[in-house]
């Protein structure tokens, strides 16, 4: 989009501009005077933490502009206030602006989300981390990841790794979701080393969402685990991971980050340095995927759709080549998972 576009863009969209939420943002691209530059007006709300959590929220931001780029058009986005208590107000908002698709990241949609879609039915909907079957409804569609598939990559390359036979995990807050993630990631290490030490250990209690955005806690929990003999942490806690990575750079010691390349994101060379690989969850791909089906017009309603190891849905980042020297045994999990001789349990 040029900037002369973009502005008169902007211009024309000023009404609902004034009406979103500070936290929100808008972007663009593609070309130009095209039915889907025309059509194509997503509405994105972001989980806790918002943009800029180069984590979760960062890569649907990603998938929703690589989308754009390909096929036009324009985005809108809103993040929840403090409590996150305005999860339903941001759908309808988005909705009333026209928007459409709707995405919704994260699990904690998944309490508002169906309403909301039932009162929009000419708009679609999706949710990242819910299942249409728990909610029931024909406009929305489910994308989900076999977050437990690459957290037993991340268990396997810790097990692999550690030189004290130790390691941990960080979850942020307690839920059946980031319970994947722990299971994951202990089968993945007991895999390796059945008689490995594992600690592990939620920010938060479940509903209490402040854990996915509170690096000072991450830090604290991550720190007691190195203190306590611990050389590896795996973290799936949003936001809160900068604080584990914070605590292994002040404890010389190593953490995987989760949902995209942390070692990418982290704009710190001695937070870098300690960032040996991250379970990639690539909410990027689903979400391009998923809007560009609602442009083709491809898309079932209702139905869900699962990333895993075999649609390369997760894995492992290599950034930093920490895991060059050990990338031969993962490929070989990887592909027992794929073939069906792994199976990874959701919980422990």
């Amino acid at each position: 989009m040029t900037k002369t576009a973009a502005l008169l863009l902007a211009g024309s969209l000023a009404l609902a501009a004034c009406a979103s939420d500070e936290e929100g943002g808008n972007g663009g691209g593609g070309s130009e005077g095209t039915a889907a530059a025309e059509e194509l007006n997503v509405g994105l709300a972001f989980d806790t933490g918002g943009e800029g959590d180069r984590s979760f929220n960062d890569s649907s931001i990603a998938g929703v502009e690589a989308a754009i780029e390909a096929n036009g058009g324009d985005y809108t986005s809103l993040s929840p206030n403090a409590d996150a208590s305005n999860r339903a107000d941001l759908l309808t908002q988005l909705a009333d602006e026209g928007h459409n698709p709707i995405i919704a990241v994260g699990f904690a949609y998944g309490d508002v989300i169906g309403e909301v879609a039932e009162q929009y039915p000419d708009t679609t909907f999706a949710i990242i981390d819910s299942s249409v079957a728990e909610i029931g409804a024909d406009n929305l569609t489910g994308l989900l990841f076999a977050e437990e598939q690459g957290s037993f990559l991340a268990g396997v390359a810790a097990a692999l790794k550690t030189t004290t036979n130790h390691v941990g995990f960080v979850g942020g807050v307690e839920s059946a979701l980031i319970e994947k993630f722990e299971a994951g990631f202990f089968a993945g290490a007991e895999a390796v080393k059945p008689d490995i030490t594992i600690d592990s250990t939620y920010l938060t209690p479940a509903g209490d969402f402040s854990g996915f955005n509170d690096p000072a806690k991450g830090q604290i929990a991550a720190q007691g685990m190195y203190d306590g003999g611990a050389d590896i942490v795996y973290h799936a806690a949003g936001g809160s991971g900068l604080g584990v990575f914070q605590a292994a750079a002040a404890s010389g010691k190593r953490a995987i980050g989760v949902d995209s390349d942390q070692y990418q994101t982290v704009d710190d060379p001695a937070l870098q340095a300690v960032i040996m690989t991250s379970m990639l969850k690539r909410v990027d791909n689903a979400v391009e995927g998923f809007i560009t089906d609602f442009v083709e017009g491809n898309l079932e309603g209702g139905t869900d759709v699962v990333n895993d190891l075999s649609t390369e849905g997760v894995g492992l980042s290599d950034s930093g080549g920490f895991i060059e020297d050990i990338q031969g045994q993962i490929d070989d999990f990887r592909q027992q998972i794929i073939d069906g001789d792994i199976e990874v349990p959701t919980t422990r």
